[in-house]
């Protein structure tokens, strides 16, 4: 995982190339990201914090007792 401070340098790294004319592919692809990821952390006007840790998590049907 990134951390968020880390996903909004490579945003700004990201935007900072491509407005001084490097493709977006080419530029996603120098820091190992993809342009879907990319594209993912920028929607809705901002870098987004990774949601993973926050899921819900349901406890397995199979889970052994305590017993």
């Amino acid at each position: 995982m990134i951390s968020p401070s880390n996903r909004a340098l490579v945003v700004e790294l990201i935007q900072d190339a491509n407005q001084n004319g490097a493709r977006l592919a080419k530029a996603c692809e120098e820091l190992h990201i993809s342009v879907r990821t990319y594209e993912r952390w920028v929607a809705e006007g901002g870098v987004k914090v990774d949601q993973r840790p926050l899921t819900k998590r349901p406890v397995p049907k199979n889970k052994l007792s305590e017993k």
